[in-house]
């Protein structure tokens, strides 16, 4: 189980990512995800050297904006977005991270028109050749699965299925998560089943992005679904509150007030939500 950097802290500087590290592991996580929204910022010797010794598998996601977009039209502005998740990657490497995951296939906001199919085409070809320099590192791509006010590219479970066989290369997976199905699947079990084996990470999230069981999201019946298939991979809590995450990106995620102000305890709670829901699900599948 995994928790997403952002609920402890929104610097990426070594002391930041140090405390996020130690308070994931305090707190029962195994995985902790990293936003690599400020590549400069980032010391990933420290923030690296921190999690092996806590014994933290790091993960790194990612979101790209308008003017380095590889679903452009605009060759420039594709290849700001190329150059992106190449430096990316090397940061991923550098973490000793095996997975780079996110919305690696347009920028995250609202679009005013659907992408055109150069644009899809821009994507394509930009992701291909990401995956063939993260297999050299042994990276997997995660593509995460975001909804209609983020992205114009991907919306759904089936259309980042078909994205992955139009791209065609073996270290790609998907990536749900719930806070987004939740607006565009029309239920949270099919998408799972559909994505079968091919689902490689997950983010639970509710509804409002607050205290999970405090929303509308079906979990239970989530959770079934993942079992059903079998499903192995990380599973990452993602929350966000005004009160932590730096300004800007607060502002690029549109967190517009304060759903929680005490990380420990949203965190220890989240912790023990996801465990009991595995837990669960375990003992029914044993009575099966």
């Amino acid at each position: 189980m995994g928790i997403h950097a952002l609920v402890w802290t929104g610097g990426v500087d070594g002391q930041s990512l140090e405390r996020a590290v130690r308070q994931s592991a305090d707190s029962g996580y195994q995985v902790l995800e990293l936003s690599l929204h400020d590549l400069e910022g980032m010391d990933a010797t420290r923030t690296r050297r921190a999690a092996e010794d806590a014994g933290i598998e790091l993960i790194c996601s990612r979101g790209l904006a308008f003017d380095a977009d590889v679903s452009s039209d605009d060759k420039e502005v594709v290849a700001r977005g190329e150059a992106l998740l190449q430096a990316s990657l090397e940061m991923a490497e550098s973490l000793g991270s095996r997975m780079l995951c996110g919305a690696l296939y347009s920028a995250l906001g609202k679009y005013g028109q659907p992408v055109s199919a150069q644009g899809r085409a821009n994507a394509v070809e930009v992701i291909r050749r990401l995956a063939d320099s993260a297999a050299k590192k042994g990276i997997t791509l995660g593509i995460e699965v975001v909804n209609r006010y983020e992205s114009n590219v991907i919306n759904t479970a089936g259309q980042a299925l078909s994205l992955i066989d139009e791209i065609g290369r073996d270290n790609l997976c998907v990536h749900l998560d719930t806070y987004h199905m939740n607006i565009e699947e029309a239920d949270l079990v099919r998408p799972v089943i559909e994505c079968g084996d091919r689902l490689g990470y997950v983010h639970i999230g509710e509804n409002h992005r607050g205290y999970l069981g405090s929303g509308s999201i079906d979990f239970n019946a989530f959770f079934h679904a993942l079992a059903g298939i079998g499903y192995q991979g990380p599973i990452t809590f993602e929350s966000f509150s005004s009160a932590v995450v730096a300004r800007g990106l607060s502002n690029d995620l549109g967190i517009w007030r304060n759903l929680w102000s005490d990380s420990d305890d949203l965190a220890r709670h989240a912790r023990e939500f996801m465990g009991n829901q595995l837990h669960a699900t375990q003992q029914m599948i044993r009575v099966q």
